[in-house]
């Protein structure tokens, strides 16, 4: 008697696997990074006065979920997306001076100083990104496996293909060796037998 073992699931998978799992399109993961980012700035200028360190750190798990949550055929725009998310939160924390010249050369200034947060949360994206569509690839390519096995019917042998092509050819035969009317529309018209009184 065989005796089934059952695995058991890690609860940190359990715990994920109730996590929300949307499917965002490419502007949609877009926005949601946005906005999100520039919420956390407001937060992080209100209570941490502007620090670098939070930002930076609250970047990463934006960038990873925005990654997770786009949708298969987007999968592409997530690590773009990302970095024009830090760009849109770091506005509130970039300290520039008055006008609209200083606010902008406030801005790069803090895109410069938090490069590493910013190549560290691309990089984050990037890689689950292309984690999720090597496994995308790889179940199509055992779906397509799958189909091409049970699907197709397979060939038959040429041992059964021979007496039907046999069959074919006597049955052509004997309809060329009809008798054709005179007149009844040229050679390929077959006769009709003649009725009896």
């Amino acid at each position: 008697m065989y005796r089934v073992r059952v695995r058991s699931v890690p609860p940190v998978v359990l715990a994920l696997r109730r996590f929300p799992n949307p499917r965002l399109t490419g502007i949609g993961a877009g926005l949601f990074a946005s906005l999100t980012m520039f919420v956390l700035a407001c937060v992080d200028r209100l209570l941490f006065d502007s620090s670098e360190l939070v930002y930076g750190l609250l970047f990463l798990p934006v960038s990873a979920l925005t990654a997770l949550w786009v949708r298969p055929a987007d999968l592409v725009t997530a690590p773009i997306s990302v970095p024009i998310a830090f760009a849109v939160g770091v506005f509130p924390i970039s300290g520039g001076s008055e006008g609209f010249g200083g606010q902008v050369m406030g801005l790069v200034t803090a895109l410069a100083v938090h490069a590493g947060w910013l190549y560290g949360g691309t990089l984050i994206a990037g890689l689950i990104a292309s984690v999720r569509k090597v496994r995308q690839m790889r179940a199509r390519r055992r779906y397509v496996l799958a189909q091409g096995r049970g699907g197709a019917p397979a060939p038959a042998p040429a041992s059964e293909r021979a007496p039907r092509s046999a069959a074919s050819a006597s049955a052509a035969a004997a309809a060329a060796a009809k008798p054709v009317r005179a007149g009844a529309g040229g050679a390929g018209a077959v006769a009709r037998r003649p009725q009896r009184p």
